[in-house]
């Protein structure tokens, strides 16, 4: 029985390496992702146009202009000399923020007096724009307690921020260990889809259906070759992770990969369900796309599940990438405690055994 699977498992990946567009599904993700990802997935502004229209022309003014020029998410600061340059800066997205001054502005300064700078954004850049105005509002926060120093007068509190686990803010930290779980995915479901598909596109499905394998075994011989392509790929990642971008490993790698395992084999009964429905290579490809987006976009690597509505969080407790986003990042960046890696690990296991079973119960069906 043994020998068999073990024929299985390698046919599968010699198909994989012999196979030119298998090979360079495989691979190219990997070096894009790595190379790319870090740099340009990334949710901090930067390199962005400040408009500045100052109705005032005093010295705090121009000081307080002086520090939005050097802050680091603007890279160009455009001066306006009328109310109807405002407009147009904004309509034709020549700037994300726009400052108007007020006429009196340096006077009330002088004397002590609250005075209000209009903050105007583009709304088609909400996002970016609300990062951006954080750095504004962190500036002229910055100047108002110096104000307060030179005026023998100390701040009614001061805010003083401490970043645990990424105590740079580098978002290299953030995107690299997530890339773990993302590549994983992608290679796991493809290989797992497409490789049954393949067999129905060169007429080798029917041989399967007359060999002595069972179904369990073709499952077997189908599992282990996604398993190894995606074990080795997050390997590459996480060495790339360490000695590229040095970041620092704080958990047990052990750990990780046990984890890995049951993340793996929960995404490898979600594509034999895929291509247990398709036909063709090209109908597993969509296949597996159509079920990477909502996995993606839902797992909290994009935008927090809290956010989400109530109802849809209870729905993605089905997602695997959701619970394996929180282990990879917490066993990488902070050494999670073992108890709150049980916690998102056991979900992983109900799947792999609900996916499993459906696939091995579908696979059942069509060679019987």
């Amino acid at each position: 029985m043994y020998s068999r699977i073990i024929t299985l498992i390698i046919k599968e990946l010699q198909m994989l390496w012999v196979d030119r567009s298998s090979r360079m599904i495989l691979i190219m993700p990997v070096i894009l992702q790595l190379g790319l990802f870090p740099f340009a997935a990334t949710l901090e502004v930067t390199h962005n146009t400040l408009a500045v229209y100052n109705a005032d022309k005093g010295a705090q003014s121009l000081e307080l202009i002086k520090r939005f020029s050097k802050a680091q998410a603007f890279n160009e600061l455009i001066p306006l000399y009328s109310e109807g340059d405002i407009q147009d800066v904004i309509d034709n997205q020549k700037a994300l923020i726009v400052l108007r001054f007020p006429s009196d502005f340096s006077r009330y300064i002088e004397i002590g007096q609250p005075i209000k700078i209009q903050a105007l954004l583009d709304g088609r850049r909400s996002n970016s724009g609300q990062i951006a105005l954080g750095y504004v509002q962190q500036i002229l926060q910055n100047y108002n307690n110096e104000r307060l120093t030179e005026q023998q007068r100390h701040p009614p509190s001061v805010l003083i921020t401490r970043h645990w686990f990424n105590p740079n803010l580098d978002y290299v930290r953030h995107i690299v260990p997530g890339l773990v779980a993302i590549i994983t995915t992608v290679s796991t479901l493809i290989v797992t889809a497409l490789s049954v598909a393949r067999e129905r596109e060169q007429g080798t499905f029917d041989q399967l259906l007359v060999s002595p394998l069972t179904p369990g075994m073709i499952m077997i011989g189908k599992a282990v070759p996604a398993m190894i392509v995606a074990m080795s790929q997050a390997t590459i990642i996480l060495l790339a992770g360490i000695f590229v971008y040095h970041i620092p490993f704080m958990g047990s790698l052990a750990l990780l990969y046990l984890c890995m395992v049951f993340y793996i084999m929960a995404l490898i009964g979600f594509g034999l369900l895929i291509a247990s429905i398709c036909a063709t290579q090209q109908q597993a490809f969509l296949g597996v796309f159509s079920f990477m987006m909502p996995t993606v976009l839902l797992s909290g690597f994009v935008s927090p599940v809290e956010n989400m509505p109530r109802w849809l969080q209870y729905l993605d407790w089905l997602n695997p990438l959701r619970h394996f986003i929180v282990i990879v990042k917490g066993i990488f960046l902070k050494d999670m405690d073992h108890l709150l890696v049980l916690g998102n690990l056991w979900p992983l296991w109900v799947i792999a055994i609900g996916t499993l079973s459906l696939a091995n119960w579908k696979f059942r069906q069509q060679l019987s």
